[in-house]
């Protein structure tokens, strides 16, 4: 008990009444916990501890650590090692970063609305919406060329990687070419245009995949296929 009136004593005093917290569209595709814990950092004037964020949250130290190393990985959470104080390794201290500014929020604002446009304009509007996203993903991949021969694995990775930087937040299924998408940029608009959103993130993973030298045509994207993820089966092929 003592250490965590202590932990709430600390954020208070490093929170400013008047502090106001950074616009962050992403925090709708997060778990509650995840949102919690960004709002959080975004409320404090410095890095935090496990220990003190865990005192804040009323949560296990270990759960903490979780959810923070998880927003360390999207980008959205800076995690630096604290300065050496007498034996022992130094605590990891956390702070938000500037992500949501960048190139995933410029892209959800801009599939958002092309979502919209597609909803509206076209009478087959998932064939549009993949054949859009092609065009884009193309262009996504041509500014973030491959280094070195564009191997299939070099080619799988920097589509990976590409999803990443979007904020898809990808993690590889043990066996097989099966990836699960664990967060989405475009939730809401998701939830309102399934058809047309997923279509336009399947044609941006095939229009990469093509972009680098391989044929992606049999990708498949299976949306909330599971609670809190979509599938993907990324298939990337040489080209005949």
């Amino acid at each position: 008990m003592k250490n965590n009136q202590a932990g709430k004593t600390s954020r208070t005093a490093d929170m400013g009444p008047d502090r106001v917290a950074p616009e962050r569209p992403f925090l709708a595709t997060l778990s509650a916990p995840r949102a919690a814990l960004m709002k959080l950092l975004d409320a404090r004037d410095r890095p935090a501890t496990i220990a003190e964020l865990s005192a804040d949250l009323g949560q296990h130290p270990n759960t903490v650590r979780e959810h923070a190393d998880a927003l360390v990985e999207l980008g959205y959470v800076e995690r630096t090692r604290a300065a050496a104080v007498g034996r022992g390794r130094p605590a990891w201290l956390y702070a938000s970063s500037d992500a949501g500014t960048g190139e995933g929020s410029e892209y959800a604002g801009l599939a958002s609305a092309l979502a919209a446009q597609i909803a509206r304009n076209s009478r087959r509007p998932t064939d549009d919406a993949i054949r859009a996203g092609r065009d884009w993903g193309k262009e996504l991949a041509r500014a973030r060329p491959i280094e070195g021969r564009p191997t299939l694995p070099r080619i799988r990775r920097a589509t990976l990687e590409m999803l990443n930087s979007l904020r898809f937040a990808p993690e590889s299924a043990p066996r097989g070419r099966s990836v699960r998408l664990t967060t989405c940029p475009l939730l809401d608009a998701a939830n309102k245009y399934p058809d047309i959103v997923c279509g336009v993130h399947l044609g941006i993973i095939r229009g990469a995949i093509e972009e680098y030298g391989a044929d992606g045509e049999e990708t498949q994207l299976v949306a909330f296929s599971e609670p809190g993820a979509c599938r993907l089966t990324l298939h990337a092929k040489s080209p005949q």
